[in-house]
């Protein structure tokens, strides 16, 4: 067992394409029969369970005969429309048979960036739990497009993962784990047993080569991991088909890759910014402000903004850049795009004389930052 594997209370698994449908082939009933037996004795004994799972898209696919995943958009959002229910209907009846419901939360970018609507997307996911079902989350591929798309479940997964403060991530793959070399490629490659979750020398051992029927791989996997470490959740990457594999994984038998959190838990809001996935526009700062962010996280004033990209609204989310173009942080703006144009470059005490009022004396306050 690893020493220092925590005792989860709440765990978030997710199950990707390739694994729930056999590279597309249609759903694994044996294997959807399986995990589903191993989450119910998870439930039996106490630990609460959200389920993250892929397949909709691929399942559609399957049932209207593709044989490559669609490139047009309505192509993509009707296989995802036929292959839901079939998903759906899969897991109902699995999780009845051990008299437990299952609830179906589909989920685009907007639902976690607004703030009331991730607040409520909280609540409604606490209430599921402490109600003893199994939330069973999805990205709402039928209305999703590209300024809305989440973009792989693996994100999705490290969000959720976030949004009910989750002990543990299991990723359930059709790799072992994460590897110093791709395995497919070289049959040398050493698993990579433990590591830390921000170490970025684990992006150097992979590529983002996407599966036929699902959007990821095992560079987002990765980014999940650092994304789920954020509220203290530790991440295990496992192949899938293992006999128990979840029942292991849960009680800390050494499967696939274990990536640790290292850093304090960020407190819910300054999660909340740090989860956001489009930032509505960028302020390149001068090399003073970016050092005066980098080295002390103190708050953004005009007077250290040399430019501003992109239109957004006063509480909208932005992302900080240095001289270079590299983003330093994230947060959220007290004044609109327009004025930020008109104060940029002026100290505090200069803003009512240009804009007629002051809002806050800062473009972003500390307590509204994350240093990325």
């Amino acid at each position: 067992m690893r020493k220092g594997f925590p005792r989860p209370r709440r765990v978030v698994i997710k199950i990707g394409s390739a694994l729930i449908t056999a590279e597309g082939a249609g759903l694994d009933r044996p294997a959807l029969t399986g995990w589903a037996r191993e989450i119910a004795e998870l439930r039996q004994r106490g630990t609460e369970v959200v389920l993250v799972s892929s397949g909709a898209v691929a399942e559609g696919m399957h049932r209207l005969g593709m044989q490559e995943r669609p490139r047009a958009l309505h192509l993509l959002q009707a296989a995802a429309a036929v292959g839901q229910m079939g998903l759906v209907q899969a897991y109902e009846r699995e999780f009845a048979s051990h008299g437990l419901h299952a609830a179906q939360i589909l989920l685009t970018h907007d639902d976690l960036a607004d703030r009331p609507r991730y607040l409520n997307a909280r609540s409604t996911m606490q209430a599921l739990l402490a109600l003893g079902t199994i939330p069973v989350v999805n990205e709402n591929d039928t209305v999703s497009n590209d300024e809305i798309r989440l973009g792989d479940n693996d994100t999705l997964a490290a969000l959720v993962a976030n949004l009910v403060v989750a002990d543990l991530l299991l990723i359930l793959t059709d790799q072992a784990g994460l590897f110093d070399r791709d395995p497919r490629l070289d049959p040398n490659g050493r698993l990579i047993s433990e590591a830390k979750a921000s170490d970025p020398a684990l992006h150097g051992y992979v590529s983002a080569r996407f599966g036929r029927v699902g959007r990821g791989g095992m560079a987002t996997k990765l980014f999940a991991a650092e994304r789920a470490a954020r509220s203290g959740t530790h991440t295990v990457i496992a192949y899938g088909r293992q006999p128990r594999v979840i029942a292991r994984a849960v009680s800390g038998e050494g499967l696939g890759t274990w990536l640790q959190p290292d850093r304090e838990p960020m407190a819910a809001r300054k999660r909340w910014i740090a989860d956001q996935l489009h930032s509505r526009g960028e302020l390149e700062l001068d090399a003073g402000a970016a050092r005066v962010l980098r080295e002390s996280g103190r708050s953004l004033l005009p007077v250290g903004v040399v430019d501003v990209r992109g239109g957004f609204r006063r509480g909208e989310v932005v992302t900080c850049v240095d001289p270079d173009g590299v983003a330093i942080a994230r947060g959220l703006c007290n004044y609109g795009s327009d004025e930020v144009r008109r104060i940029r470059g002026l100290r505090a005490e200069a803003i009512e004389s240009v804009l007629g009022y002051v809002a806050e004396p800062e473009l972003i306050h500390r307590d509204n930052m994350v240093l990325l």
